[in-house]
């Protein structure tokens, strides 16, 4: 993969955009592509392609430790000019196809850039705060799809699951990142009140979602085809949730980043099978 697309990350835009068609599906309750998901999803690709690379503009200090092999910023290979163009021309990309939807989309794409510019300089240095900011946003692809056809509240509870999934591994990537953010002096949550209280804290979200997925669709008429596919997912984020009780850090975000993946289809078949 080239240097600039590992700086955007590209395999986790191409799940934010699954996650824009999958709001648009579940409001529409069928499969079908109009133009107006379509802009949508491409919007969210092209903001997803801006808070990354915002991101690691941000957190080249802590990269270099953490993951100097991985971030492209911080290994030397996309120079600060470049980093600065794509983070200039994703914006624009992202408010302007949102503005071929429509003004509320606009209105959204704006508030998520404005989260999302915060979270690095403002947000990430206060436990937990960060954690949420940054999961109500990676959480709301399912939402931008949904009002991107005139129907927000359907993109509701695929939302707060979603939101719910990334509080959790946000938490978990903080505890993996703990040396780097030491390093900054980032007062994250790990560091705050420690490495294993902070994976009890993640256990303990970890667990609640699991009921909450159950309710939230059955209050919300989801079908059976949902409760079916998404018991894997559950099964995962259990297991994820045992791990951390017993101290284990590995696998477990990759572990949550699978289960949110069958869970997005599985709230597409419940209500568009």
């Amino acid at each position: 993969m080239s240097p600039v697309l590992r700086l955007m990350r590209a395999p986790n835009l191409l799940i934010a955009a699954a996650g824009v068609f999958a709001g648009g599906w579940i409001a529409l309750q069928s499969i079908a592509f109009p133009k107006e998901l379509v802009f949508a999803a491409l919007s969210g690709i092209a903001l997803g392609a801006a808070g990354n690379t915002f991101n690691d503009m941000r957190d080249v200090a802590a990269d270099r430790i953490n993951r100097p092999g991985t971030r492209p910023i911080a290994a030397g290979l996309v120079p600060r000019g470049t980093a600065d163009l794509v983070l200039f021309l994703c914006t624009l990309l992202g408010l302007t196809l949102a503005g071929l939807v429509g003004g509320t989309q606009i209105l959204a794409a704006g508030a998520v850039l404005a989260v999302m510019f915060a979270y690095s300089p403002l947000l990430k240095p206060l436990p937990l705060v960060g954690n949420l900011a940054v999961a109500v946003v990676a959480g709301s692809p399912p939402f931008y799809g949904a009002l991107a056809l005139g129907h927000p509240h359907a993109g509701l509870v695929p939302w707060v699951l979603a939101a719910w999934l990334h509080f959790v591994r946000e938490i978990v990537k903080d505890v993996e990142d703990e040396a780097g953010d030491r390093a900054i002096q980032r007062r994250t949550l790990p560091i705050a009140v420690g490495r294993r209280p902070a994976m009890v804290v993640a256990a303990g979200a970890a667990l609640l979602f699991v009921p909450a997925s159950l309710l939230l669709p059955r209050n919300d008429a989801y079908g059976w085809a949902y409760f079916l596919i998404a018991l894997p997912a559950q099964m995962a984020v259990l297991a994820a949730a045992t791990w951390l009780l017993l101290g284990k850090i590995e696998r477990v975000s990759a572990v949550l980043k699978g289960a949110m993946v069958i869970g997005v289809v599985a709230l597409v078949m419940g209500k568009a099978a």
